[in-house]
Order: structure tokens, then sequence, then C-alpha cells
């Protein structure tokens, strides 16, 4: 986990992949919870024997279950001394690049892409969250994430 003591060295690291998370395991139970809450009941994610016949040979992970973790990637992948809070501004763009298999592991590299001052003490990151699927050679999603933080030294 890379913590950061200050803004200024938050802004200190821009242009650069500042964190790789650790690697989480998708799960059928977690893609059935997904699809409750959402309302996409699509085959292709919950009803393995189908998904088993279908274009992946398994059932995979929805994508928007995928961006969702966005917010643990931070939370296990940095941490900025004093924020009093922080929140999840947006996206700018998201593309989903491969499917995500039932079983796969996945884990993200964040890059701090722009850091900028938010009055009275916040600042607004934008960060390339690039989520790869363990074994894989190309990305599962990418997405630009805007944070906003609260509280921590300048």
């Amino acid at each position: 986990m890379k913590i950061f003591r200050s803004y200024s060295e938050v802004s200190a690291c821009v242009g650069q992949e500042v964190a790789v998370t650790d690697w989480i395991t998708i799960t059928q139970e977690q893609v059935n919870l997904f699809a409750q809450a959402t309302g996409d009941h699509q085959w292709i994610h919950v009803d393995p024997e189908r998904a088993k016949a279908g274009p992946f040979g398994a059932p995979i992970a929805h994508g928007f279950l995928t961006l969702s973790l966005i917010p643990r990637f931070f939370e296990s992948g940095l941490s900025i001394e004093g924020a009093r809070m922080g929140v999840n501004y947006g996206l700018n763009k998201v593309r989903f690049t491969s499917p995500v298999p039932v079983g796969s592991r996945v884990r993200a590299r964040l890059t701090l892409q722009a850091a900028e001052p938010l009055a009275p003490d916040g600042m607004q990151m934008t960060w390339l969250v690039t989520v790869e699927r363990e074994g894989s050679d190309k990305p599962v999603c990418v997405a630009e994430s805007l944070a906003r933080n609260y509280g921590a030294k300048p």
C-alpha cells in the first residue's frame, strides 16, 4: 500500500504508477449477488451450465461488477494520511476490454494522471485504473476514475 503524508506527496506522483493491488478472486456467489442487486440476470453471468456452452466456456462477471471493485482497489492500494473523507467524483472513460470468467483473480494498477487542489482543504485526482486478470496479457477493464479527498495536509 502506498501511503501519502500530504497532498504535495500526491502531486509529486502525477504521471506515475502509484500502486498495484493484491489479487481478488471473482466468485459465482459475487456474480449472483451483483445480478440480484442490479437486476441483470443474463445467463452468461448466472447460469453456469448454459454458460459452459457459451462463447467464453464459463460464466463471466458483469463488466459493471468489475468496475464496482474500483473503491476496493483504492482502499487496499493507497491512503492519504489525515484525509477525513474521500468520495468518488465519477468516471471520464471506461472500457471492458476482456471478459472475467468466474474463478479468475483480478487486481488493479493505479496510475495518477492529474492532481488538482480543491479549496479549502481538498484535492481532486484523476486515476487511470487498469484492471488485469491473472494469466492474461490483456486488461479486463480500463477506467479513468475521478476521486476527491478532503482534510489532509497540503
